[in-house]
């Protein structure tokens, strides 16, 4: 097996699993988002999507960029033969975090009626529940940056079981049930939101314990005999590591105000009821990137290393091998979801059925981000992170500039052309950068493979049998009935030119 093969088979074994996980996480967002829109009114439920937004980029901010910066640096470390610097690297990138989000979280808890007097101003009757549910948010917010940066650890050494199995399944799992208990109650009682504000953030603190004894077995596990480290060498991995993570911290909070950002700006300039619309209607973006992230995930270690070592032939097989697992799992999707959009809102409610355009415009915008695969971590594990961040800036400025000019006449539907835009910079600007100055590119013959035939099966097919039989229910069955067969037989056929055969768990040996 050569060098390639084995880190192919590798990679994909760490994203199947991850992949597997996050299609749970998925799955059961999809379900809460659900379970709180049905439960709640139109304009609580805007507030509590309006609520965990805030949260999320608070988090964000938290986080001080060491998503990217301690698999980077945990990766360079051990690839470059420095492993008595892991655990300099990890105190460098662990205390500041877990400072700030405490902070963070006291902030968010005193600003709160701030907060909720900007998103909920046309709703006075929502403020005072709106005002508890970001307290009861805030008390988990240090906890939720904690798990995810002792998880991004983890995943500096190569191992993804403790991100699967404590952030994509029990981390889901519990807010399934208890979001589903706070739906059940509504039926005997009235549940308001910052119930359901608790049953989506509680579950954080046993991940956050559990992912702390994580990362110290794994460092126990990899701990090296040899050298202690001197001051000076640990000075200057804390300059180098923040020097990188900087921008990457900036962009990082950027990139998540480009995903959440719209939300927050729905509920101030059109209102509680369309951030709900435009909430559910966009719920399935976050499914695509927890795609996105899977893959990614796995990939990131691995591509850092090859090109901590120069080695760009590695680099370039694993960007184009993962772009084409990207789409072959998410256009699907992203197609289905366009033929479905009726079908899909009308699982959420009548008042949510005026969402469809939503769920067009951005599943069109995603068919061309994840045809460009994980490019911006690329280009990140290349060093280039002061590019990355200009990118992202590029993106949150156009978002806001499209939201603020569009919002007050389209409503979601303004938001959603503000998102496309934002997806469109910052995946095609870094495609640029990373085509023209780290000579990597995604279209190798897997992602142009994976492409064709999600066109084909998901596109052409479907349109053929409802163009013959009508857009009606029967008929929608029929086309998913014709289409995931196709797909799944040519899949098969094409497994070679896809790179499926390195999801073999015992791969044939070589004779």
């Amino acid at each position: 097996m050569t060098v390639l093969e084995k880190g192919t088979r590798d990679a994909a074994r760490g994203g199947l699993a991850n992949m597997a996980g996050m299609a749970l996480a998925g799955a059961t967002g999809v379900v809460v988002t659900w379970i709180v829109a049905r439960s709640l009114g139109a304009e609580q439920a805007g507030a509590f999507f309006a609520a965990t937004a805030a949260f999320v980029l608070i988090g964000g901010l938290a986080k001080l960029g060491t998503q990217t910066g301690l698999v980077f640096w945990l990766s360079r470390l051990r690839a470059t033969d420095r492993p008595h610097l892991l655990g300099a690297c990890l105190r460098t990138g662990l205390t500041p975090v877990i400072v700030l989000a405490g902070l963070l979280g006291a902030a968010l808890w005193l600003f709160a009626p701030d907060v909720a007097g900007l998103t909920a101003e046309e709703a006075p009757h929502v403020r005072a529940e709106h005002i508890v549910g970001l307290r009861v948010l805030a008390v988990f917010l240090p906890l939720s940056t904690l798990a995810d940066v002792l998880l991004t650890a983890t995943r500096g050494y190569r191992s993804m079981r403790p991100t699967v199995m404590l952030d994509r399944v029990l981390r889901s799992a519990l807010q399934l049930l208890l979001a589903a208990a706070a739906g059940v109650a509504t039926l005997w009682t009235t549940v308001e939101l910052p119930a359901f504000a608790f049953a989506w953030a509680a579950p954080y603190l046993p991940v956050a314990v559990l992912a702390g004894f994580a990362l110290r077995n794994t460092y126990r596990a990899a701990r090296p005999d040899g050298p202690r480290t001197r001051r000076a060498e640990r000075r200057a991995l804390r300059r180098d590591f923040w020097r990188f993570t900087a921008p990457r911290a900036l962009a990082s909070v950027a990139q998540l105000a480009v995903q959440r950002v719209d939300v927050l700006l729905v509920a101030a300039l059109g209102g509680l009821a369309p951030a709900a619309v435009y909430a559910v209607a966009g719920r399935f973006v976050v499914l695509i990137q927890f795609a996105n992230q899977g893959i990614s995930q796995s990939v990131q270690p691995r591509l850092a290393e090859a090109l901590a070592t120069g080695d760009t032939a590695t680099a370039n097989h694993l960007y184009r091998t993962a772009t084409g697992w990207l789409v072959l799992v998410t256009w699907p999707i992203n197609l289905l979801v366009i033929l479905f959009a009726p079908v899909y809102l009308g699982l959420f409610g009548a008042e949510y059925a005026s969402g469809a355009p939503v769920v067009v415009v951005l599943a069109c915008a995603m068919l061309v981000a994840t045809g460009c695969g994980m490019v911006d971590m690329v280009l990140a594990m290349a060093g280039r992170t002061s590019w990355n961040l200009a990118n992202v800036l590029v993106a949150l400025a156009l978002t806001i500039g499209l939201d603020l000019l569009l919002i007050p006449r389209l409503g979601a539907l303004g938001a959603a052309l503000g998102l496309a835009g934002a997806m469109l910079a910052n995946n095609l600007l870094p495609l640029l950068q990373v085509a023209r100055h780290v000579r990597l590119h995604p279209f190798g013959a897997g992602t142009l493979t994976a492409a064709a035939l999600s066109v084909a099966c998901f596109g052409v097919l479907p349109r053929l049998v409802t163009a013959l039989l009508g857009a009606g229910p029967a008929a929608l069955s029929l086309a998913l009935a014709v289409a995931v067969p196709a797909f799944c037989f040519c899949a098969w056929l094409l497994r070679e030119r896809l790179a499926l055969t390195a999801f073999r768990f015992r791969p044939k040996e070589e004779p």
